[in-house]
């Protein structure tokens, strides 16, 4: 790095491992974007990219930031390998191994393997889930309107997409709060937040659910059904000339079906309420014409409070970000929700602005190769689930001395812990 660049990074010394500087990073990733929009925390080789466009270059040159290590000179903090090594050794031992993800993959392994899971949500399965999401959305409501308060989070926003994805993964609703539970265990263990007694903790965890979805991936091979599981049980992936073997298996089940397909849905959810309360001009609206602005709050939600925060590419060559340094073998921290409130993209970007115009344009659901699949049921699960609050809401406010609006510590992912809220039922 330049000599003038290292004076910008000590003197910011930003610590994004902060858990206070989580609770509200928005100043933060502002001082960076104007200061070092690429900049190296302190004590890693991590650097942090945080203005739109260099966002999205990072996200659509493969070549230079590809998705695994296997091409790069990347290289690793000797403490964070050696606990690799345990966590590694503990799901052999107990377990299975998850492999990389499809996240985590490059072309043309990613495309490949990304092909089947194209069909696996194609349209059309996304069209026939329309009616179960709007009928979920408006049960889980009715279920707790008489009462007049709710904690909105573990009574909204957790079931709606955990129901719906459990559904599609052929998972019993009786034993939906028990894949929580693991689930939850792997949104703790990829924040980079724990000790290291705390992520095998975790890692145990994992492995209780590993042995609850074996056992539904030996019968699917065996008995075939139309569920989504079965699907990625079972279907050959042609250049490979094989399904998805068991390592594979578990860690898409816990990465990019349960979590990805449940976790940042409930914390958008959580977020769009939290935002309409604090924006009652914005609720005022959305009420007098849902039709016309529910679709644009939704991408506003995604955009303003970036349930994905951030994810990681690697760097497989000396390049510049933002006119920058960044050296091969550096790990490359990709802030999506810095990018989706950069001044030099959006107009007014601190603000929800139902007028917007391409308001989709957010990085939210990321952009090229690795945009997330699951981006059109999470937008169908948010639509309804706000149209049922606009339909069964007058008002609502946070529950006096209930909330301290505390958020997980995470270094990738945004996550509320509760929201009390009291409401009127909509007068009819």
């Amino acid at each position: 790095m330049a000599d003038g660049q290292e004076d910008v990074r000590e003197e910011l010394r930003i610590n994004l491992f902060d858990p206070e500087v989580q609770q509200c990073p928005y100043e933060a990733y502002r001082i960076l974007r104007d200061k070092a929009p690429a900049y190296r925390i302190p004590g890693t080789a991590i650097y942090v990219v945080t203005r739109y466009e260099d966002v999205r270059r990072v996200l659509t040159d493969t070549e230079t930031f590809p998705s695994s290590s296997g091409n790069t000179p990347y290289r690793t903090n000797t403490n964070n390998l050696e606990r690799a090594k345990k966590v590694a050794a503990r799901f052999a031992e107990k377990g299975w191994v998850p492999a990389p993800t499809l996240a985590g993959r490059d072309d043309p392994n990613h495309r490949q393997m990304r092909a089947m899971f194209n069909e696996a949500f194609k349209p059309s399965r996304i069209k026939a889930l329309d009616p179960l999401v709007e009928k979920l959305a408006y049960e889980l409501i009715d279920g707790f309107l008489a009462d007049g308060h709710c904690e909105w989070v573990s009574q909204f926003c957790v079931p709606l997409p955990l129901y719906i994805i459990g559904e599609q993964m052929g998972a019993p609703r009786a034993d939906i709060w028990k894949i929580k539970r693991w689930t939850d265990a792997f949104f703790h263990r990829i924040s980079m937040m724990l000790s290291e007694e705390e992520e095998m903790e975790m890692v145990d965890r994992e492995i209780e659910g590993q042995h609850y979805f074996q056992a539904i991936f030996e019968r699917l091979r065996r008995e075939p059904d139309d569920s989504l599981i079965s699907v990625l049980v079972n279907t050959v992936i042609e250049e490979w000339g094989r399904p998805l073997n068991d390592n594979e298996l578990h860690a898409e089940m816990m990465a990019d079906t349960f979590v990805g397909g449940s976790e940042t849905t409930t914390n958008a959810l959580a977020a769009g309420m939290k935002l309409l309360i604090e924006n009652k001009d914005v609720w005022a609206k959305l009420k007098a014409d849902p039709e016309r602005y529910l679709k644009t709050f939704v991408e506003e939600v995604v955009r303003l409070e970036s349930p994905v925060q951030s994810l990681m590419r690697f760097c497989a060559k000396d390049t510049e970000v933002g006119g920058m340094p960044i050296p091969a073998g550096a790990l490359v921290n990709v802030r999506y929700a810095a990018a989706n409130r950069d001044e030099r993209f959006f107009e007014c970007p601190d603000r929800i602005d139902l007028e917007r115009q391409k308001a989709g344009a957010h990085l939210g659901f990321g952009s090229g190769t690795h945009h997330c699949l699951g981006a059109p049921l999470a937008r169908r699960e948010l639509y309804w689930g706000f149209k049922a609050v606009v339909d069964r809401f007058e008002d609502m406010e946070f529950a006096e001395g209930r909330n301290d609006f505390r958020y997980h510590p995470h270094f990738l992912l945004r996550s509320l812990k509760a929201l009390h809220i009291v409401f009127e039922p909509k007068r009819r």
